[in-house]
């Protein structure tokens, strides 16, 4: 129960709060589900989270889409996320590097946590400083930031900050780039998954995600739903400062945990 309550706040405050910068749901919601998954695991189950709530996004939203910038930055975009998707699933199976105890608790180091908590502290740098912070793109670079951010993407579900950045730069209204950032983002979702899908197949023989776990992701899912209802209407009340703020400082802490080797 304490499970479906944490992960289910989680995803109905960052899907809120996150509607219109175009990024935090994935960011904030796996370290999350990283408490009750294996990191790998926190990854795809976070991503089927991220795909269904950018598909519901894009069914409230989806028509305001510039579908220049979908396919200039998306597609690009899409062929990055199948190579980090491809690099968690290699990066996965290393083994691990240290253990200690903390009291009762084993502390687990791992390349695959080092190398997550070291991205995750580098994007809680562009939410928490300012310089970072206003960084900005101009289109020509649009290729450019859809290969990272869909690379990021596929290996960490660190998209949406650096496609952000890009997008904003291109001048498309509130709703487009709401829009945009929704299609962008599930076309990147459903590459990764499949990928995912795929390297844990070829490497267990077993889904990747296992029956049991499948209602914790539903009610992710349906929380969700509800945040991006919730926070189409009350947003406006919400300035994007306090948004990137929050999601920095709790990156960040989180990120350190699971350098430590506490998650």
């Amino acid at each position: 129960m304490i499970s479906y309550l944490v992960v289910g706040a989680a995803a109905f405050l960052t899907s809120g709060l996150t509607l219109y910068s175009g990024f935090g749901l994935g960011t904030l919601l796996m370290p999350v589900m990283a408490l009750f998954f294996p990191i790998e695991m926190a990854v795809a189950a976070t991503a089927v989270v991220h795909a269904a709530n950018n598909a519901f996004k894009i069914a409230v939203v989806g028509r305001h889409a510039d579908r220049s910038l979908v396919i200039r930055f998306g597609l690009p975009a899409i062929f990055a996320a199948f190579i980090g998707a491809a690099a968690l699933g290699y990066v996965s199976h290393f083994g691990t590097l240290l253990t200690y105890s903390i009291g009762p608790r084993t502390a687990v180091i791992t390349p695959l946590k080092l190398i997550m908590g070291v991205l995750m502290l580098t994007f809680a740098a562009f939410e928490l400083l300012p310089r970072l912070r206003e960084l900005k793109f101009d289109r020509k670079h649009l290729l450019v930031g859809g290969l990272l951010s869909g690379f990021f993407g596929g290996f960490s579900g660190h998209q949406g900050a650096l496609r952000s950045a890009f997008l904003v730069k291109t001048g498309i209204s509130t709703q487009a780039f709401v829009g945009t950032n929704a299609a962008i983002g599930f076309l990147v979702d459903m590459a990764r998954i499949a990928t995912y899908a795929a390297a844990f197949l070829a490497a267990r023989s077993a889904p990747p995600i296992t029956q049991d776990q499948w209602p914790l992701i539903a009610a992710a899912i349906l929380a969700a739903f509800a945040g991006v209802v919730i926070g189409k209407r009350f947003l406006h009340r919400v300035h994007i400062r306090s948004v990137q703020t929050l999601t920095g400082v709790l990156l960040g802490a989180i990120a350190l945990a699971i350098l430590s080797g506490i998650l």
